[in-house]
């Protein structure tokens, strides 16, 4: 017997259809995760814009006298607005290809030599 005049013709067919109807049940799961993740990186954002403004409160009442080490305020701000960045170019992408991840300091302390002024 051939494929086609088989009685048993149909059963590939069933097997396409079983998968196809399971990707569609599938569909909305995978759309919900999607906007579950996209609700918790806006919230994260909405995180980071805070951090920000703690950070910028932070460098304004930080000390101004001399001492060895100082918290490099500005790093970690610079920082926060990469991450910032990265997570809305993710939520709203404006172009087909990723750009390159930029790296992130991460050492935010600072020492102070004699000759350094105090900012």
């Amino acid at each position: 017997m051939t494929r086609g005049t088989s009685k048993d013709g149909w059963r590939p067919w069933l097997g396409r259809a079983m998968v196809l109807s399971l990707l569609a049940a599938l569909a909305p799961a995978f759309a919900a995760d999607n906007t579950a993740e996209r609700e918790q990186l806006a919230a994260l954002v909405r995180q980071i814009d805070l951090l920000d403004r703690l950070a910028e409160h932070a460098a304004v009442l930080s000390p101004s006298e001399r001492a060895r080490y100082h918290f490099d305020h500005a790093r970690l701000r610079e920082d926060i607005g990469r991450i910032r960045a990265g997570l809305r170019d993710y939520l709203t992408p404006q172009r087909a290809q990723p750009r390159d991840p930029v790296v992130l300091t991460g050492d935010y302390r600072r020492v102070h030599s004699d000759a350094e002024p105090v900012p």
